[in-house]
């Protein structure tokens, strides 16, 4: 008779490893080269969406053995197991990007769902591409396990022509050979030059954006979000990530320990003042209606307005999220934010400690340079900084009730009137804009492209960028019911809600009708009264599911608003 240890009293997995009940299950975990001392110890799942599809996932597999290494360092057992991503730069401008946001609650379903059936104890769970970083806090949420979120890291800048250069030249590029102000050749050139290895996108898109918000939501480590993908201290952080599973397990600390109303206020601080992307708005008020969070998507314009905006990255600025972590990361932008009164220095983290403790202690450890060595001329203080108010602007009106979101990467006192040019689709504006038929002084608007209408709500980084690329970065709007990709910039307005699908006022305007964009006053309108905006979406034939069968047709059916966060977990939905 073997002498197995006994699992601690009081973790889950005993409903799966004690007994001589469980002697089949533990028969399937030696299978897999399990022994005794595993089998006592507590089941950590390491969730890894590792994939070829898309280089901010393809190094997943090495960061994911690193956070294992971590477990087993800890005296843990980690059980990996994998999950979907879809690329977004890959899919984007095309029908495919449909599948972006819905993968967002395929991925937090699907670990939520190996979490709940094989009783895991806590989660590691891996991150690379944009809908990766939410859908595994979802998860996290939802199960309320001791968790950490693990970033897989940003790809490093590429050159060309003496500059650095992301994806999102690229992008823009596609728009600068439409008007002719760059060739075939010197669009192909800079093609083979802007994505040099492994990462997620280099700039303060959303995969970055994201990574810092898990900072300073407290469900990552401080310090953990910028080193790069392909950096040895990328691997030091997953390394950590499983360690400090296990404490967690320890202290049975979990996300409903952790998040607040004061760590969501922390999260969009650093937003605004980064100037992240306007995913972030989505996925934040996605979070936080899971975790039972009262937040409503004006709260973004208010702490924007009291917040300042204190470094200037791409896609507004010139630099990428390598340059921040050469100054010491996200917690310098955390700690000149606390020192501002800009955030909750209470707030826990999943260290344990509070964000002032962790900031302190990253101090006395080395880890955190003293603010008066950071010289740098893209990161400012909050005594001096690039912007009064923050990047995210929450724009209200009659054609927008419940609201629609910007980011400012120009000038904050923008005002623009102008004609409307209506599109029904992406495609259609896209073609438009590529046959240089852009005027100064229009309105796009593409609609149809909602969380329901789309379904999916895509981001439209190839149309937003084609448009800047033609030279219309400060002369034409844009507004959907769609998304943007982080690395937008320009005015142009997005998750405009209700949506046109189901009867929002975007659904009603016609060519030529003058519509207002105004962020001093939070303004999108148009020139129409109620009665003439009533009038026009009566008489508009009721829309057909663009998909009857299959998972587009699903999330279709169940996305909630945009400005809820787009959620499709029922227990979730905040109408």
């Amino acid at each position: 008779m073997h002498d197995r240890p006994e699992k601690p009293e009081g973790l889950r997995s005993r409903e799966v490893t004690e007994g001589p009940e469980r002697a089949p299950h533990r028969a399937m975990f030696r299978a897999m080269g399990y022994d005794d001392t595993d089998l006592s110890s507590p089941m950590v799942g390491v969730a890894n969406p590792a994939a070829d599809v898309t280089p901010c996932n393809v190094h997943l597999d090495d960061v994911a053995a690193s956070a294992i290494e971590g477990v087993e360092a800890a005296e843990g057992m980690p059980i990996e197991f994998g999950t979907i991503t879809i690329s977004d730069a890959i899919s984007m401008g095309t029908e495919g990007m449909r599948a972006s946001l819905i993968s967002r609650e395929v991925i937090a379903d699907s670990v939520e769902l190996v979490a709940f059936g094989e009783r895991v104890d806590a989660l590691v769970t891996v991150a690379g591409c944009d809908k990766n970083l939410p859908g595994m806090l979802m998860a996290s949420i939802r199960t309320d396990l001791p968790s950490v979120f693990l970033y897989g890291g940003s790809i490093m800048p590429g050159e060309h022509g003496g500059r650095e250069v992301t994806v999102q030249n690229v992008f823009e590029g596609v728009g600068a050979v439409a008007s002719g102000d760059m060739t075939e050749d010197e669009l192909d050139d800079l093609e083979r030059h802007a994505c040099p290895g492994a990462g997620s996108c280099g700039g303060m898109f959303t995969a970055n954006t994201m990574a810092s918000i898990s900072e300073a939501l407290g469900m990552a480590p401080l310090g953990s979000a910028s080193p790069p993908a392909e950096e040895e201290s990328r691997y030091e952080v997953a390394h950590r990530a499983g360690e400090l599973a296990l404490e967690a397990v320890e202290e049975d600390r979990r996300p409903s320990d952790i998040l607040t109303k004061e760590s969501f206020e922390n999260a969009i601080a650093l937003q605004v003042a980064i100037g992240g992307s306007t995913n972030a708005v989505l996925h934040l008020l996605a979070l936080a209606a899971e975790a039972g969070i009262d937040l409503d998507i004006e709260e973004f314009d208010e702490i924007s307005h009291r917040t300042p905006k204190i470094a200037d990255l791409q896609p507004g600025g010139t630099r990428v999220m390598n340059d921040l972590h050469e100054l010491g990361g996200v917690p310098v932008v955390l700690r000149r934010l606390l020192e501002g009164g800009y955030l909750h220095g209470d707030a826990a983290t999943i260290t344990g400690r509070t964000m002032a403790e962790e900031l302190a202690h990253l101090e006395a450890e080395g880890e955190l340079p003293s603010d008066d060595d950071i010289e740098a001329d893209f990161l400012y203080t909050t005594d001096e900084p690039l912007h009064e108010e923050g990047a995210i602007k929450i724009l209200t009106g009659n054609l927008a009730p419940d609201g629609a979101v910007l980011k400012v990467t120009g000038e904050d006192n923008f005002h623009h009137e102008g004609p409307v040019r209506v599109f029904e689709s992406e495609e259609a504006a896209m073609k438009y804009v590529q046959e240089d038929r852009i005027e100064s002084g229009d309105v796009l608007a593409i609609r149809n492209e909602g969380p329901r209408g789309g379904p999916g709500m895509r981001e439209m980084l190839g149309v937003t960028a084609a448009v800047v690329g033609a030279g219309h970065e400060d002369d034409v709007a844009l507004l959907t019911d769609g998304r943007f990709s982080g690395a937008t910039r320009g005015p142009m307005v997005g998750h405009v809600a209700p949506e046109s699908y189901v009867g929002g006022p975007i659904g009603a305007l016609e060519d030529g009708d003058v519509v207002t964009v105004d962020i001093p006053n939070r303004e999108l309108s148009v020139d129409l009264g109620d009665e003439e905006i009533e009038s026009r979406l009566e008489s508009r034939e009721e829309p057909e599911p663009a998909y009857t069968s299959g998972v587009l047709a699903k999330y279709g059916r169940d996305f909630g608003s945009a400005a809820n966060g787009a959620v499709s977990n029922p227990g979730a939905k905040q109408e």
